[in-house]
């Protein structure tokens, strides 16, 4: 694999990992331990902390990032977390992700701890994600945010979300969303592409970890039409849909996936910036987070997503 250079001695160092769903429960604790181990700076946002009516009576838990001392009207941006659909949720006032939106693009960031699979399959954590954002179109005027500028942006599972939120509130009539960031986004439930067959290595996100993704995420038995909201590379019809940003990472198995769901967005006459990260794996950062191409990854990430929404 071609590695990039200073990437090179921290994968040469990682060892083969199991299955993410081997023992989902492991996994659970693994992510949320590594997660605590990293700096978590709050003095520049205001936390809020907050339950939300679900769409079928349940309660969503959801965190509400502002920039400290800021009482202008500003962008939001919702927020939805990665993990297979399965893991990945942060302490309440704690993802540090919303944190860096709210410090780096200006923008009230909301995140939402969805209902995760298998124990709530597909559409049970896209539901929560869209009630989401009907709340802050609705509560715009207590948020003090611009409702003609809300984004919604996710890493990996939580790209898929983005691109799922995008297609269905276009369909259901639903709030505007002004424009859709994903970051190495899980768009294809079917996995069958050539970066997928090529990109094999145990050590990092593979073949193996999206086969089981789907089978946990997926209704069971699964239908013989998936529905385009839990795999939006099915879609036929990408018109009328946000501008997009699409990160992608040269040795993830997701790539060309990704890639292929840009390009059609493109052919759709949707605008769409796509940004390849040389010789990194799904969700490098976590490995090597101070590394300057983590950081370089993230400004540019989120300096595209502040560019988006400053108007």
């Amino acid at each position: 694999m071609a590695v990039h250079p200073e990437l090179a001695d921290v994968l040469a160092a990682m060892h083969e990992r199991p299955n993410f769903f081997d023992d989902l429960a492991a996994t659970r604790r693994n992510f949320e331990a590594t997660m605590d181990r990293l700096p978590l700076d709050t003095s520049r946002v205001e936390i809020e902390n907050l339950e939300i009516e679900g769409p079928d009576g349940n309660l969503v838990p959801i965190s509400v990032y502002r920039p400290k001392g800021v009482a202008d009207v500003l962008p939001a941006v919702l927020h939805l977390h990665g993990g297979s659909f399965a893991f990945g949720r942060s302490r309440p006032g704690a993802d540090r992700t919303a944190i860096a939106i709210a410090e780096q693009v200006g923008a009230v960031a909301v995140s939402v701890d969805y209902r995760l699979a298998p124990e709530h399959r597909y559409p049970a954590g896209m539901e929560d994600c869209y009630a989401a954002l009907e709340w802050i179109a609705e509560n715009a005027g207590d948020l003090r945010v611009d409702p003609e500028r809300i984004a919604v942006t996710g890493k990996s599972a939580g790209g898929g979300l983005t691109a799922a939120l995008a297609l269905l509130s276009r369909d259901r009539g639903g709030p505007a969303i002004a424009y859709q960031s994903m970051y190495i986004p899980t768009v294809d439930h079917r996995h069958d592409t050539e970066s997928a067959r090529a990109i094999t290595d145990r050590r990092f996100l593979n073949d193996t970890d999206m086969t089981q993704t789907y089978a946990h995420y997926l209704p069971q038995p699964v239908a013989d039409a998936v529905p385009v909201y839990a795999s939006p590379a099915h879609a036929t019809d990408l018109s009328g849909l946000p501008s997009a940003f699409v990160l992608v990472c040269d040795l993830d198995p997701l790539r060309d996936e990704a890639l292929d769901y840009a390009r059609r967005l493109m052919d759709s006459g949707t605008p769409v910036t796509v940004c390849n990260v040389p010789g990194a794996w799904h969700m490098f950062e976590l490995s090597a987070p101070d590394s300057a191409l983590a950081r370089d990854t993230q400004r540019k990430w989120l300096g595209e997503l502040r560019v988006a929404l400053d108007r």
